[in-house]
């Protein structure tokens, strides 16, 4: 088994649109067209089984149907596709939502507070991290050195305050502010994927990186559409990890934390 555990996934209909949107928020062009069933075809050959498939509702608005759509494309790919759905702060029924959530099978939460707006340690999502607690993992997308809304400090904060919280601090822990990082997260109980981090860290830096966190913390995800899960698989494999250490990152950490 190999898992993916961090790819974005969009409704045909909107895909381009949405991939546009991600690329010209980060200013990096994107490796795909944002679809499942691109995801697969890029995915497959190169061994990875299993995908942990999401999308960000950017309002409100947004939240019911990227859930629904979520929970369909799970259908369709049964045997591939693991999906987490979303919430936004304004949403007037987050615990409600969330009970829909697991009703639809879907099998964690996945929030990007840059893109949502809103900073992760806000009490306003505090029922949301209790709720979760025992129950479902959390997806974070974490660090940015643009933003304040999941600097390292706030997510050090939000574990202090739910350590009974299963979280994946996304990109190190801190994308683009990788030591920062480090210095908050060290010491503190969660798991974080190496995505959309390798090529800006550099192969060096990286293996530093996962064998300072130690790879029993560690999972692989591509970023998908932003990169193409085959050659960030490759990358991976690269880096010089041992066989125990890519065993970690590539299915053991995923399967403990979705049993």
């Amino acid at each position: 088994m190999r898992y993916d555990f961090h790819a974005h996934i969009y409704p045909e209909k909107i895909a381009a649109r949405a991939v546009e949107g991600v690329g010209n928020f980060y200013q990096l062009p994107m490796a795909a067209d944002g679809t499942a069933e691109t995801l697969l075809k890029l995915g497959n050959p190169a061994g990875i089984t299993n995908y942990i498939v999401h999308s960000v509702a950017t309002g409100a608005k947004q939240v019911e149907s990227v859930n629904d759509f979520i929970a369909c494309e799970m259908r369709k790919y049964p045997k591939e596709l693991i999906g987490f759905g979303t919430l936004h702060p304004d949403y007037p029924d987050l615990l409600g939502e969330l009970e829909r959530i697991e009703r639809l099978g879907l099998r964690g939460l996945k929030l990007h507070p840059d893109s949502q707006r809103f900073y992760v340690d806000d009490e306003r999502m505090y029922p949301v991290y209790d709720y979760l607690q025992g129950r479902l993992p959390l997806l974070l997308h974490c660090g940015d050195y643009r933003f304040d809304y999941d600097h390292p400090r706030r997510v050090r904060k939000l574990l202090e305050d739910f350590p009974k919280l299963t979280v994946i601090a996304a990109h190190f822990g801190g994308w683009s502010v990788f030591d920062l990082a480090v210095e908050y997260l060290l010491d503190m109980n969660c798991y974080l994927d190496c995505s959309s981090s390798i090529m800006f860290l550099g192969r060096r830096r990286a293996l530093e990186l996962i064998r300072l966190y130690g790879a029993e913390r560690m999972l692989f995800g591509s970023d998908y559409p932003m990169w193409n899960p085959a050659e960030e698989l490759s990358v991976l494999q690269s880096l010089g990890l041992s066989e125990t250490e890519l065993d970690c990152m590539l299915y053991k950490n995923a399967e403990a934390i979705l049993e």
